[in-house]
């Protein structure tokens, strides 16, 4: 996911982007707070890093967080709680970690504000100490709630995938509005609500709040300036082909009310069927799915079945490419084709590989980037 992050962050204009395990580091300015969190549809959550050093002993800990520029972005009345982790580390008590920083913090806000203690009844800025290998990492949390919580999701299925990771699943796959898409296991409709939102251009943060949009040390101005662009560069109008099937009736209703709670209400047809019934008439497409697997719906023979089944029908649309998520170490035996590429992910804490099948190169549609220039 660390890579996909990284394309979303080039394509907003940010670059010098060091990408490690679980993170993506780059410099800005304080209105990156405001376009990312915005704007990116794949990344958890966005952090101000204060810091970064070694500590092998509490006093280490302490000293140099202290030694940290605070002030300048936590105000007298702000509210700092701390979270922690700690990974392969002498300092291994997470609660004593978190209360030293704490401590730190606060002597270091002493100095600026002249004051012996803070009632923190002002905005939040949570701050988060995390320890890997003795390497401490220091960051406030600018986001608030996860940015996979879009907003239009009150309701989910037995199985919901994460919003971040469904987007993620359509940027691999290099799906644009011209070319026909079909979820057939849509349930909720996540991934093709993801779908929609790429393809109108839409910013997956424009309906939700940040809690760094109380913040001092960010002017309302940037704020207000990223919220336009995200509404100027919004293709509303643009029709999009755009399919989500499923076999429950249930889930399908609540696939249309999360739709219409993402302003795409009509923008996606949704029907119920089975896998066994999905054909198309258009020549060329992509489907791309999270169809069940045994680590959360049915047993393994129904599982074996499904999949089975599901490369019978999909081998009829041999022109169309098929991009497929299961925890399923058999899926390409039982689907009966190797997968022309393969990558592994995490739906949760579980193991999953993303199987990509490319079919045939559609011939190109001149008329696309005019379409695209209208809007």
């Amino acid at each position: 996911m660390e890579a996909v992050v990284a394309d979303e962050l080039r394509n907003l204009g940010y670059d010098a982007l060091h990408v490690e395990n679980g993170k993506v580091t780059f410099g800005a300015d304080e209105s990156a707070i405001c376009r990312c969190n915005l704007w990116l549809r794949t990344a958890d959550r966005v952090r101000v890093k204060m810091g970064e050093f070694q500590a092998e002993t509490f006093d280490e800990l302490f000293e140099q967080t202290k030694a940290l520029p605070w002030p300048d972005w936590i105000p007298g009345d702000g509210v700092f709680p701390v979270e922690g982790k700690s990974v392969q580390s002498k300092l291994f008590s997470v609660s004593d970690c978190q209360a030293i920083v704490k401590k730190a913090v606060m002597e270091k806000m002493k100095q600026k504000y002249h004051v012996n203690w803070f009632e923190e009844k002002g905005p939040s800025y949570p701050i988060e100490v995390a320890l890997h290998k003795d390497r401490a990492t220091l960051t406030i949390d600018t986001s608030g709630p996860g940015l996979h919580k879009r907003g239009y999701r009150r309701v989910g299925s037995i199985a919901p995938l994460k919003e971040t990771l469904a987007a993620a699943l359509v940027l691999l796959s290099r799906w644009r509005a011209d070319t026909e898409f079909l979820d057939p296991f849509c349930g909720s409709g996540t991934i093709p609500i993801e779908a929609a939102l790429i393809g109108q251009n839409i910013a997956p943060g424009m309906n939700r709040n940040f809690i760094s949009e109380e913040w001092t040390a960010i002017p309302k101005e940037l704020w207000r300036q990223a919220r336009k662009e995200t509404h100027d560069l919004a293709l509303f109008d643009l029709p999009l082909p755009i399919r989500g099937t499923d076999i429950d009736g249930h889930v399908l209703e609540i696939a249309r009310h999360n739709a219409a709670e993402a302003g795409l209400e009509g923008q996606i047809h949704f029907q119920k069927m089975p896998v066994s019934e999905v054909r198309s008439s258009k020549k060329f497409g992509k489907i791309i799915c999270n169809p069940p697997y045994g680590e959360r719906l049915g047993g393994s023979q129904e599982i074996a079945t499904l999949y089975r089944e599901i490369g019978k029908v999909f081998s009829h649309l041999d022109t169309w490419s098929f991009y497929i998520l299961t925890a399923c170490a058999d899926f390409e035996k039982l689907f009966g084709k190797p997968a022309t590429k393969k990558r592994k992910l995490y739906n949760g804490d579980i193991k999953v590989d993303f199987y990509q099948y490319f079919g045939p190169r559609p011939p190109k549609k001149e008329d696309f980037c005019q379409k695209m220039q209208k809007y």
